[in-house]
C-alpha cells in the first residue's frame, strides 16, 4: 500500500518508493488519504498518479465530496455508495444515485477492461458478455496484482475512519497471497519461493529497543512454519537462536501467537545475536540478500552536554543505529569529534529528540 496525501498528489517520496517497488517487481495499491482535508484535491492527485505511473493506475473508488464536508465514497467495483456518519462509524451502503451513476458506470467499464486484460479466460467472458461479475473482476484484479499489471486506487479519510473498513475488505478479498507474488533473493542471487512446506526460515528486517523489554526483532517468514520455541540457526553469525515468544504486531500492540506461516510478518524478543538483515533458518546453507539502505547525506559533530555521558551516548547511538541503519556514527581522530550522519537535518533532529527525551542525554551540536 502506498499512501498518497490527497492535498499534494505524487511527491518526491512517492517516486522514491515507486522506484523501490519497480526494482523488486512488487505490486502497488495507492490509497489517497486525507480526503476530508480543506485542501484536498482528489482529481489533481489522481491525475498526477496517472501521469507518473501510467495506464496501470485504475480507480476502485472516487469521493463524492472531497474536502471538509467529505463523507461519501462511490465504489465502482461493487457499484455501491458508502455514506459515513461524521464520527466515522459504520457506513450506510446504498445504490448509486442518478447524479453519480454516469461517472460510476464509465469507471466500472474501465475497471472491467483492466481486470479482463490480465486473464485470458476473463477476456473471453468479457467478449462474450461485454461485462464481468464482481467475483470475476476480483479474480482479474488479483491476477493483475500478481503480474504487476494493475495498480488500484482507493480513497480514505483515515483520521476519521472513513473508507478504512472498505480498504481492509479489499485487502482481504482481492490481495494475492504472499506466496503468489515476487520471490525473495539469496546472497548468491538465487530465488527462494514463499513455500509453506519449505524449510522454516525467517528474515529480520527491523530491530528496535524498548527499555522494559530489550531488543525486539521484526521478521518475515520466508518459508515453512515457525512455532513458539523453535530453534533456528542464524546463518549470518553461525549461532543458534530459540524463538521462545512469537507476536503479531498492530501498532504498539503485540499479540502473542503460537505459530506463524510463510508470508506472515511477526516479532520476537530476547534473541542473543540477531540483528537487522539476518537470516534464521533450519537450512544452514540459506542466507537472504541484505536490504540496501541509502548512504548518509547530512552530517554534524555532536557531544553530550554533561561530561561523563560519552559512554552512555555511545550505547544510545548504537541502539538508534540498529533500529535505523541510515543513522551512522563515526569518530574523527583529526577533529577529535563524534560525527553523526543521517539523511537530512530533520532526520538528525529526530535522533536528537530521541536522545534528549528517551535516553535522557542532552545533546548539543558542535559548531
Amino acid at each position: 500500500l502506498m499512501v498518497i496525501n490527497v492535498q499534494n498528489g505524487v511527491e518526491v517520496g512517492t517516486e522514491i518508493h515507486q522506484r523501490y517497488t519497480s526494482k523488486k517487481n512488487m505490486p502497488v495499491v495507492y490509497v489517497l488519504n486525507q480526503c476530508d482535508h480543506d485542501k484536498a484535491n482528489y482529481e489533481k492527485s489522481l491525475e498526477s498518479l496517472k501521469e507518473r505511473f501510467g495506464s496501470k493506475v485504475a480507480q476502485i473508488q472516487f469521493p463524492v465530496n472531497a474536502g471538509p464536508t467529505f463523507d461519501t465514497i462511490i465504489d465502482v467495483l461493487q457499484m455501491k455508495m458508502y455514506k459515513y456518519p461524521k464520527d466515522g462509524g459504520k457506513p450506510t451502503v446504498s445504490d448509486i444515485p442518478e447524479e453519480h451513476k454516469t461517472q460510476a458506470e464509465e469507471l466500472h467499464g474501465e475497471l472491467v477492461e483492466k481486470a479482463a486484460e490480465n486473464d485470458e479466460s476473463l477476456m473471453e467472458l468479457f467478449f462474450e458478455n461485454d461485462s464481468l461479475s464482481e467475483d470475476e473482476m476480483r479474480k482479474g484484479i488479483t491476477t493483475g496484482l500478481i503480474e504487476n499489471g494493475i495498480s488500484p486506487v482507493l480513497c480514505v479519510a483515515a483520521s476519521n475512519n472513513m473508507g478504512v473498513g472498505r480498504l481492509m475488505q479489499f485487502i482481504t478479498n482481492v490481495f494475492p497471497s504472499p506466496c503468489d507474488t515476487t520471490d525473495e533473493k539469496t546472497i548468491d542471487d538465487k530465488d527462494i519461493k514463499c513455500n509453506p512446506a519449505g524449510d522454516p526460515t525467517i528474515f529480520v528486517f527491523k530491530t528496535e529497543y524498548e527499555s522494559h523489554i530489550g531488543e525486539i526483532n521484526y521478521f518475515k517468514v520466508i518459508s515453512g512454519d515457525i512455532t513458539e520455541g523453535i530453534d533456528l540457526t542464524n546463518n549470518n553469525t553461525r549461532t543458534k537462536e530459540r524463538l521462545s515468544q512469537l507476536y503479531v504486531v498492530a501498532g504498539k500492540t503485540r499479540n502473542k501467537v503460537s505459530k506463524l506461516s510463510a508470508g506472515d510478518i511477526g516479532g520476537t524478543v530476547k534473541l542473543k545475536n540477531t540483528k537487522t538483515n539476518h537470516t534464521l533458518s533450519s537450512n544452514t546453507n540459506l542466507q537472504l540478500a541484505d536490504l540496501s539502505f541509502p548512504e548518509p547525506k547530512f552530517r554534524t559533530a555532536i557531544k553530550p552536554l554533561t561530561e561523563g555521558d560519552e559512554e552512555k551516548l555511545g550505547e544510545a547511538l548504537t541502539r538508534i543505529h540498529e533500529a535505523d541503519p541510515t543513522v551512522t556514527v563515526e569518530y574523527s581522530k583529526e577533529l577529535k569529534q563524534i560525527i553523526l550522519n543521517g539523511q537530512g537535518e530533520h532526520h538528525l533532529n529526530l535522533v536528537k529528540w530521541q536522545l534528549d527525551n528517551i535516553s535522557k542525554i542532552i545533546l548539543i551540536w558542535v559548531v
